[in-house]
C-alpha cells in the first residue's frame, strides 16, 4: 500500500492511543469490536478517524478487491476471521490524516476559539472537497469511509460530510457535530449547535451550497431536510453512523458475509450501549440485517422495526419515512400483506408534510415502487384465490390503500414539480378495480379541510379518537353512532331521557318506566344487571314487590315487568331510536372503516371510488390533473427522465 510522503511529518502527526496500538493486529471480528468497545467506553471522544480507518479497510479489502469472474465462487471465510490490518498501515493512515487537515488550517488565527465558525467548517470542507478525485461516480458503493478517501481520494455525499467533522475534531472543535436526514448530511456547530452549514453536495451541481446554511432547504418543505427534524448526532451517535453506512454489497445480488456480520455486530454493540435509541435508520438497518441472519438471544426484526418507528415519533416529531417503509417491505417480503398495506399508508402520512421537489428524487423511487410494483404484485397474489381471508375482501385494506395516495396527492400539492403522472394513474385504477363494490361501499370516506395531525400513526389516531368521544365514533352524515356493548351506555340513555321528561313527555317501554320509577326508592341489584342472579333489587323479594304494588296502583305489575328488563336492554340496543341513532356492537363498527382524505384530488376522487361501477377515465384524469396541483414553476416532465442515482436498495 503506497501511503503519501507527507505521513512522515512528525509535528503533524495524529498519533494513535497506546492501549488502541495494542489491540493491533486486526485479524477477526473480536478485536475490532474491543477497539470500538474501548473507543465508545473509555475515551472522552470516541476517534472518528480510526474507526473510520479500520472499518473501511475491512470493508474494502473484502468487497473491493474481488473481481467479478469470481464472485459466483465466493464462499465467506470463517465468521469470526478478517484479513489482517497492520498497526503500521492503520497508524500510516491516520497520520496522514492529522496531517492533511492541520497542515491545511491555520489553526493561529483560531488559538482563543472554543467553537468552530462558518469560516472554519467552511476551510475544513474545501480540503476534503478540492482534495477528491473528480473521475469517478460519486455514488458508487464503498466510498464513504476515510480509508476510501486516504487510499483512492473518493468519497460519496455522507463521506464527504463524515470527514468534515472527522477534520474538525482533529483540530480540536467538538461542536462540530454530523447532522443526518434520511438522503442527506450536513453539519451543525456553534456554541448551542444552532448553526448549520452545507458541508457536500446533492445530486449534480449543488456544489456551491458548500457553507450555506441549509434554511432554504427547510423552509422549501423538502423531504431532504425533513422539516428541520435531523438526527443530530453526538460522537457515538457518529460512531453509529459510520457503522450504519457499512456496504456488504459485493454486487447486486452478493453480499460478503463476513462485512454483514462485522455491521450487525458493531450495531449490537451500539444499541446496548443506548447510542441507537434516537437513531431510527440505523435501527431499520440492524433489523434488515436480523431479518437476513438472527443473533440468538436478541429482539426479533419486527421488534426492531416497531423500535425504529417508535423513535422517529419520540425524538423527531414523525418526519421520517424510512422506518414505515422497512416495516412495510419486512410485511410484504413475510406475505404479511395487509399489515404491509398500512405501514405503507402510515409513510404516505409522513410524506403529506413536505411539497416534493427534484432534491427528492430517493423517496419517490420509493413510493413509486410501492405504488407501481409491490402493491400490483399482491393484488395479483390474492386475485388467484377464493381465500375468504383474502385482503380484497377486506374493506379496511381498500382504506389503506386510499390514505396511501391521498398522501400522495397531498406531497404533490404546494409542490413546484408534479409527482403523478399517467403510470401512477394506471397502477390506483387497476389495484382499486380489484375490490368488489360492496367492499369498497363498506368504507366511511370523510373529506377534511384542515391538515392532519401526522405526528401519530394511524394507531395513535384510532386510540385517541376513542378517548376523546369516550368510546363512541359519530358519523353525523350516516347518522350512525356506535358504542361500547357494556350496559353503561344503555344506562347513559336513560339518564338522558329521564332528564328531558322534566320538559318534554317521552313514550318509554312500560318496563324501562317502572325500573326507572323504582329507582327512585330502591337500590338496584349490580349482580342482576350483571349476571341475571338474584333479584333486580337489594333486599327485596318478587313476592314483597307483589305485595307492595297491591296497595300501589303505580306501581301495578312492576315485578313483571322487570323480570324480563334485561333481555329487553338487549334488543332494544339493536333497534332504530327515537333520534334516529342506531346503537351498534362494536364487532360490527370495525366491518365499517373510516378514512379520511386530506388531499385536493383523492376528495374529488369520492364518489368515484365508491361507484358501483368504477368510470376509469375519469379516475385517471382526476389524478393526474395539473389543476390541482397549485404548481408555482414549469417542471420539466416527470422525474423518472432526469433521475441520476440508482434507488437505494434493500440488501438480499
Amino acid at each position: 500500500m503506497a501511503v503519501d510522503s507527507q505521513c512522515q511529518s512528525n509535528d503533524m502527526a495524529g498519533i494513535i492511543r497506546d492501549n488502541d496500538r495494542t489491540l493491533f493486529p486486526i485479524k477477526n471480528i473480536s478485536s475490532v469490536l474491543d477497539i470500538f468497545k474501548n473507543q465508545l467506553e473509555n475515551s472522552p471522544e470516541p476517534d472518528l478517524a480510526l474507526l473510520s480507518i479500520i472499518v473501511g479497510a475491512v470493508e474494502n479489502s473484502l468487497t473491493c478487491n474481488r473481481g467479478s469472474a469470481n464472485l459466483e465462487l465466493y464462499q465467506p471465510m470463517d465468521s469470526s476471521s478478517l484479513p489482517t490490518l497492520e498497526l503500521h498501515i492503520a497508524d500510516a493512515l491516520y497520520t496522514k490524516f492529522h496531517s492533511l487537515i492541520k497542515s491545511s488550517v491555520d489553526m493561529t488565527k483560531y488559538k482563543n476559539k472554543s467553537y468552530a465558525s462558518r469560516e472554519i467548517v467552511k476551510r475544513v470542507s474545501d480540503v476534503i472537497w478540492n482534495s477528491l478525485t473528480r473521475s469517478y461516480y460519486k455514488d458508487r458503493a464503498h466510498l464513504q469511509s476515510l480509508y476510501s478517501y486516504l487510499t483512492g481520494n473518493k468519497l460519496d455525499c455522507f463521506g464527504v460530510a463524515f470527514a468534515v467533522v472527522a477534520g474538525c475534531q482533529v483540530l480540536g472543535f467538538s461542536d462540530v457535530h454530523l447532522a443526518l436526514s434520511e438522503d442527506h448530511a450536513w453539519v451543525v456547530f456553534g456554541e448551542n449547535g444552532t448553526e448549520t452549514s452545507e458541508v457536500t453536495w446533492h445530486g449534480k451541481g449543488n456544489e456551491d451550497k458548500r457553507g450555506q446554511s441549509i434554511g432554504l432547504g427547510v423552509s422549501s418543505r423538502s423531504w431532504l431536510y425533513v422539516n428541520n427534524c435531523p438526527v443530530i448526532c453526538t460522537r457515538s451517535m457518529e460512531v453509529a453512523a459510520l457503522v450504519s453506512a457499512i456496504n456488504p454489497s459485493l454486487n447486486a445480488t452478493n453480499d460478503a458475509y463476513e462485512v454483514a456480520l462485522l455491521q450487525q455486530e458493531l450495531l449490537w454493540l451500539l444499541y446496548d450501549l443506548g447510542h441507537l435509541t434516537k437513531y431510527p435508520m440505523a435501527l431499520g438497518n440492524l433489523g434488515d440485517l436480523e431479518e437476513i441472519a438472527s443473533t440468538p438471544g436478541r429482539p426479533p426484526c419486527a421488534t426492531l422495526f416497531k423500535e425504529a418507528i417508535k423513535s422517529a415519533k419520540t425524538y423527531y416529531s414523525n418526519h421520517h419515512v424510512y422506518p414505515y417503509t422497512y416495516q412495510g417491505g419486512y410485511f410484504y417480503r413475510n406475505k404479511m400483506y395487509k399489515e404491509a398495506f398500512e405501514s405503507w399508508a402510515n409513510a404516505a402520512d409522513v410524506i403529506r408534510q413536505y411539497n416534493y421537489s427534484r432534491d427528492d428524487e430517493e423517496i419517490y423511487k420509493e413510493f413509486l415502487e410501492i405504488a407501481n410494483d409491490l402493491i400490483p404484485y399482491v393484488i395479483k397474489v390474492v386475485s388467484s384465490g377464493h381465500s375468504a381471508r383474502s385482503i380484497l375482501k377486506d374493506p379496511e385494506c381498500f382504506a389503506y390503500l386510499l390514505r396511501f395516495y391521498d398522501g400522495i396527492c397531498q406531497w404533490e400539492e404546494g409542490s413546484a414539480t408534479p409527482v403523478l403522472h399517467i403510470g401512477w394513474a394506471k397502477s390506483l385504477v387497476n389495484t382499486i378495480s380489484k375490490f368488489d363494490s360492496d367492499i369498497r361501499a363498506q368504507v366511511i370516506i370523510i373529506c377534511e379541510d384542515v391538515e392532519p395531525n401526522t405526528t401519530a400513526s394511524s394507531e395513535d389516531i384510532k386510540s385517541n379518537d376513542i378517548e376523546t368521544n369516550n368510546g363512541r365514533y359519530v358519523n353525523n352524515n350516516n347518522n350512525y353512532c356506535t358504542a361500547k356493548d357494556d350496559g353503561d351506555e344503555f344506562i347513559k340513555v336513560l339518564e338522558s331521557k329521564v332528564t328531558a321528561k322534566t320538559s318534554q313527555k317521552i313514550n318509554l317501554h312500560p318496563s324501562i318506566e317502572a325500573l326507572t320509577a323504582a329507582c327512585g326508592e330502591k337500590i338496584l341489584n349490580p349482580e342482576y344487571l350483571l349476571q341475571g342472579g338474584g333479584e333486580p333489587f337489594v333486599g327485596t323479594s318478587v313476592e314483597k314487590d307483589t305485595d307492595s304494588t297491591s296497595s300501589s296502583p303505580s306501581h301495578a305489575g312492576t315485578s313483571k315487568e322487570i323480570v324480563d328488563i334485561k333481555s329487553d336492554v338487549i334488543e332494544k340496543t339493536n333497534k332504530k331510536c327515537e333520534n334516529n341513532i342506531v346503537i351498534e356492537k362494536e364487532e360490527e363498527v370495525d366491518k365499517k372503516p373510516t378514512v379520511r382524505l386530506y388531499s385536493q384530488k383523492m376528495k374529488g376522487l369520492k364518489d368515484l371510488l365508491l361507484a358501483e361501477k368504477l368510470n376509469t377515465q375519469a379516475i385517471s384524469l382526476q389524478l393526474t390533473a395539473q389543476s390541482q396541483v397549485q404548481v408555482g414553476k414549469k417542471g420539466r416532465g416527470d422525474l423518472d427522465t432526469v433521475n441520476v442515482r440508482p434507488k437505494r436498495t434493500r440488501r438480499e
